[in-house]
């Protein structure tokens, strides 16, 4: 790998093109590939700007949704391929494109010393010798894909026919991953799929080569050991290995925040680390048995690597991450979203964004997947709920359907943030005889939904103006808490430049540890589910609360620990983060129940 750190997949729309500005630069990025009709409206945009032969593919034609998801990685694999050719072959003194390459490389990189060495030597022999050995190891960075496993739903024909399990909407776009022309990974993130999972065995693109090589690979996105475990044994008897483990904080993060209970980032991470070896060695008997079965064999324990995300925004907890728990890469994902050369975001959300406070990010109920979202107040996607919800008209008009799930108003399963739905449980809502109080708590709590199958996709559409008549502009966007910190727009020299620690885009912001705003969170969260259920505190809820304090008193003392064994410096000061540690150990003393 170039760079030590990677970009991670940012809403449908945020980091869908980002490999096309960055890769050439070395640096791995995530494509969502959820929505194939942004990704359809983006290969025709590509296309003309860059010449390229375009043939529309229509949603009702056979087998689109994965054929898009397909046309769409290998446009992506053309362009990139093309920009490396240049970059190889260009004036390396002159061309801004080949400058920047070697300027972003992190400082311990050969090729940056080579460079050096190619700039000042007058041999032609030794420039033509060290300029081929800068270009072997110019290499683009990896175009990776997301799905979320439980975004899943079964289609319809054009006729109203329901589809085979084949055409449900995960299942194709790994279809459509398979069939491309890249060599990168699917990150699986938002839990086990169980019919997604038993189809990947479908595609030899994930099985080994005669060397042990893979073609396509997966990487799983988890946030715990066990997790990670129960998965990756449950996928090799499938004959599927993971090659990459990605650990998110379950809070600490943008989208959708998949809350661990209780089990902090640090101790996770730790599990992660004394492991690894086990991990493989555990898993290993199970894949070989059930590729043998297959008549496939493979003698060598594939490769695994270790990455972490969520809230990282220093140069220290950068190298932190991989120094002490030895990662192989951090992820950074909400602060990009503040670099226009890297990401999509419209330019009224970017200059929001930039202008917000730290109030103005909060995880909240907005998802139609009934998980805690990461939200902002300041987007125009909010603005426009609030807005319908005044004029009377809660609800979204649902074109997507990409996250239908609730079948109690009719037998196709709807959209919570949808107009039809909203309706009908409003009207529920009206006969159930609540007082005022109750009745405004559940009244909210219907129409916070919010239509991210839109909001998440519009900018793109906005920042390319491809936006369609009648098509809503409201934009919904995701970030994560981390990104009250970054509070202006970056070039991506001086993103990468502040991750290297060759700058400090964060010089007298006052900003604690990712371990404490993390710790924080966890806290919060496990305050307001007691208060929410405190008119109902049964015996299992009892259970789960005291399995979660536990948790975090555990998390604290490990932190403790911690900074008494490393020199390094969590936040401010080692002081600061044991007073922190303190005052949210005294914060959960009282959440007792």
């Amino acid at each position: 790998m170039t760079h030590s750190f990677h970009i991670p997949v940012l809403g449908l729309a945020f980091s869908v093109d980002t490999a096309i500005k960055v890769a050439q630069f070395g640096i791995s990025s995530v494509v969502s590939i959820v929505d194939d009709e942004l990704l359809e409206r983006l290969r025709a945009y590509y296309s003309n700007e860059n010449q390229l032969e375009y043939e529309a593919i229509g949603e009702h034609m056979e087998d689109a949704r994965a054929r898009r998801i397909t046309a769409y990685l290998d446009m992506i694999q053309v362009l990139v391929d093309k920009q490396l050719v240049h970059l190889k072959s260009c004036d390396w003194l002159q061309d801004e494109t080949a400058i920047k390459y070697f300027s972003l490389l992190p400082e311990q990189h050969p090729s940056r010393n080579l460079f050096q060495q190619w700039r000042d030597t007058n041999s032609s022999g030794e420039k033509e010798r060290l300029k081929t050995a800068i270009c072997e190891a110019m290499l683009p960075g990896d175009i990776d894909v997301n799905i979320m496993s439980k975004v899943d739903k079964i289609n319809y024909s054009k006729d109203g026919e329901m589809l085979s399990e084949y055409y449900s909407d995960a299942t194709a776009a790994v279809r459509g991953f398979a069939n491309s022309s890249l060599r990168s990974s699917v990150v699986l993130s938002a839990g086990m799929n169980p019919r997604l999972y038993g189809q990947l065995q479908e595609f030899p693109q994930f099985f080994p080569d005669e060397h042990g090589n893979f073609t396509k690979k997966i990487t799983l996105k988890v946030s715990d050991y066990r997790s990670a475990l129960i998965q990756a044994k449950y996928l090799a008897k499938r004959g599927i290995w993971i090659s990459e483990y990605r650990i998110e904080s379950g809070l600490n993060c943008g989208g959708h925040a998949f809350a661990t209970d209780g089990f902090l980032l640090g101790p996770i991470l730790e599990e992660f680390k004394i492991n690894k070896a086990a991990l493989s060695e555990e898993i290993f008997p199970l894949y070989q048995a059930a590729l043998s079965e297959i008549g496939r064999e493979i003698e060598h324990v594939p490769g695994i690597r270790l990455t972490v995300q969520g809230g990282v925004g220093t140069t220290q907890e950068h190298q932190f991450l991989l120094d002490y728990y030895g990662f192989d890469a951090v992820g950074w994902g909400s602060p990009f979203l503040l670099v226009p050369e890297a990401t999509t975001v419209d330019e009224e959300t970017l200059n929001n964004l930039a202008n917000a406070a730290p109030e103005d990010f909060y995880i909240s109920n907005a998802s139609p997947l009934g998980v805690p979202f990461n939200n902002f107040r300041k987007s125009t996607a909010e603005q426009s709920r609030l807005s319908r919800i005044a004029k009377g008209r809660p609800g979204f008009p649902c074109t997507k359907k990409y996250l239908v799930s609730d079948s109690t108003y009719s037998d196709e399963p709807q959209c919570t943030a949808s107009r039809v739905y909203q309706v009908n449980k409003i009207k529920d809502l009206d006969q159930a005889g609540l007082n005022a109080q109750e009745y405004e708590k559940a009244y909210q709590k219907i129409v916070e939904k919010q239509c991210l199958c839109e909001g998440l996709a519009t900018p793109a559409y906005l920042k390319y103006q491809i936006l369609k008549p009648r098509e809503r502009s409201a934009v919904a966007i995701c970030p994560g808490p981390n990104t009250a910190y970054f509070n202006k727009t970056y070039s991506l020299q001086e993103m990468v430049d502040h991750i290297y620690g060759r700058i400090n885009v964060l010089q007298g912001v006052k900003r604690p540890s990712m371990f404490i705003n993390e710790l924080e969170l966890y806290v919060n969260h496990l305050s307001n589910y007691i208060q929410e259920n405190l008119l109902d505190l049964d015996v299992k809820k009892k259970k789960y609360i005291y399995k979660f304090q536990n948790q975090l008193v555990e998390g604290i003392a490990y932190y403790r620990s911690l900074q008494d064994r490393v020199s390094q410096v969590f936040g401010e000061s080692k002081a600061a983060f044991q007073e922190q540690l303190a005052n949210y150990e005294n914060q959960l003393k009282p959440l007792i129940v």
